[in-house]
C-alpha cells in the first residue's frame, strides 16, 4: 500500500526552482531515503512533505488524503531536525512528552507510560529526569527521535539527523534508527548526503540532483545499475570511461572504443529495463560513457585489459586503493595487495560494465 505520494511537485522561490516536477511514491512501512549533494533539493522535498513548504505546483498525498494545503500540525508527521532542536528548559522526559500536549498517545496509554516505552526503545531508560544539555550528541539524537515518535505519527521524517556526529557513532546510530523503524513499522523518509549511509539504511532510495529525481530503486539497483552518469559518479566510487559506440556482437555484447582500445560491455545500457544491446538510435561513432566499479578491476580477469601507470596507493585494511592513469584517463581500483611495480595490468568482466550515458 502506498503511504505517501508526491505528484509532479515543484517548489519555486522567485526565479529559482528548488524542486522541478518531482514524483515519488513511498510504501507503507518503508524506509525511503533522499540522497544527493548539498543544495540538490532533498531537504526542500522533506519540508514539502512536512508542510513547511507549500508547492508551487503538484500535490502531496498521505494514502488517499490530499494534504497539499494542510499545515504541519494537521499532517500527522514526526520530524527530527539536523540540530535536534531539544528544549533546553525541559527534562528529557518532558521533551519526549511535548507532542502529547497536542495529541493522545497511541493505544490509549498514559503519557508517562508512552515516554517510558519510547526511552526504552531508544536505549535511554532512566534518562527521563536528565537535562538534555548533559547528554552526548548521540543521546540527544535519540531523545529527538523519541519525541518525534511519541504521538504515533503516520510518517516519520528525518533531516540529516546524524550529520554532526563522528563516523563510528553515525554507524552505530543508523543501525539503531533502522531497528526502531522496523519495530514500529513506521513509514520513514530520511535525508542524507552520505551515499554509504543511504545504501546501508534504505529499503529504497531516490537520488536527487538539481531539483530532479535521477533514479529510484533499491540500494542494490542504484549501485549496480546506475541510470545516469550522475548516479554512477555520485553513489559510490566509480570509473567513468568515455568512448564511442563500435557495434553489437551477436550475443548482444556492446562494443565501445575508448582510448584506442575496444571494450566489451554486457552489463546493459542505462534507460533500458533489462537485457543487453544498445538503443536502436545509437550509431557507430556516437559518444557513450561506460561505468566500471573499482572492485570490478582484477589482475586475473582476462577481458577488457587496461594497463595503468600507478600514481598513488593507499592501504585501507581489507583492500588497497590504487589510483592510476590509463592513457590519459584516471582509473581507481580496489585490489588485495599493492602493485609490485609502477605499472599494473587489470581487467574487468563485460557484465561488470554498464553504459550510463549516450551522447553526453
Amino acid at each position: 500500500m502506498t503511504a505517501l505520494t508526491l505528484d509532479d511537485v515543484s517548489v519555486t522561490y522567485g526565479s529559482t526552482t528548488a524542486l522541478d516536477s518531482v514524483s515519488l511514491s513511498v510504501r507503507d512501512g518503508e524506509f525511503f531515503t533522499l540522497v544527493g549533494p548539498s543544495g540538490c533539493g532533498k531537504t526542500t522535498t522533506l519540508r514539502t512533505i512536512a508542510g513547511f513548504e507549500r508547492p508551487s505546483a503538484g500535490r502531496v498525498r498521505f494514502g488517499d488524503r490530499d494534504v497539499t494545503g494542510l499545515p504541519p500540525e494537521d499532517r500527522d508527521v514526526g520530524v527530527v531536525f539536523q540540530n535536534y532542536a531539544l528544549f533546553p528548559h525541559m527534562t528529557v522526559g518532558e521533551n519526549v512528552a511535548y507532542g502529547l500536549n497536542f495529541a493522545d498517545p497511541p493505544g490509549g496509554v498514559a503519557d508517562r507510560e508512552r515516554v517510558a516505552e519510547l526511552l526504552d526503545l531508544v536505549d535511554l531508560s532512566g534518562f527521563a529526569d536528565r537535562d538534555p544539555e548533559s547528554l552526548s550528541g548521540g543521546q540527544q539524537q535519540r531523545v529527538a527521535l523519541a519525541r518525534a515518535l511519541a504521538p504515533g505519527p503516520e510518517v516519520l521524517l528525518l533531516d540529516e539527523p546524524m550529520s554532526a556526529l563522528d563516523a563510528r557513532l553515525r554507524e552505530h546510530l543508523r543501525r539503531q534508527v533502522k531497528r526502531v523503524q522496523r519495530e514500529l513499522d513506521i513509514t520513514t523518509v530520511y535525508v542524507t548526503h552520505d551515499q554509504e549511509e543511504a545504501l546501508a539504511v534504505s529499503d529504497r532510495l531516490a537520488v536527487v540532483n538539481d531539483g530532479r529525481i535521477e533514479q529510484v530503486g533499491t540500494p542494490e539497483q542504484v549501485y549496480r545499475e546506475p541510470a545516469t552518469r550522475f548516479v554512477a559518479g555520485f553513489v559510490g566510487e566509480n570509473n567513468l570511461l568515455d568512448g564511442t559506440f563500435a557495434g553489437v556482437d551477436a550475443d548482444g555484447t556492446v562494443r565501445v572504443r575508448a582510448n584506442d582500445v575496444e571494450l566489451a560491455v554486457a552489463g546493459g545500457v542505462a534507460g533500458r529495463e533489462s537485457g543487453h544491446g544498445a538503443p536502436t538510435s545509437l550509431a557507430v561513432g556516437d559518444h557513450v560513457t561506460v561505468s566500471v566499479r573499482p572492485a570490478a578491476l582484477d589482475p586475473d580477469e582476462g577481458a577488457n585489459r587496461l594497463e595503468l601507470a600507478v600514481t598513488d596507493t593507499a592501504f585501507l585494511g581489507e583492500r588497497v586503493r590504487v589510483d592510476g592513469d590509463w592513457r590519459g584517463t584516471r582509473v581507481v581500483a580496489h585490489l588485495a595487495d599493492r602493485p609490485a611495480s609502477d605499472t599494473v595490468e587489470l581487467g574487468f568482466a563485460p557484465e561488470n560494465a554498464r553504459i550510463v550515458a549516450v551522447g553526453d
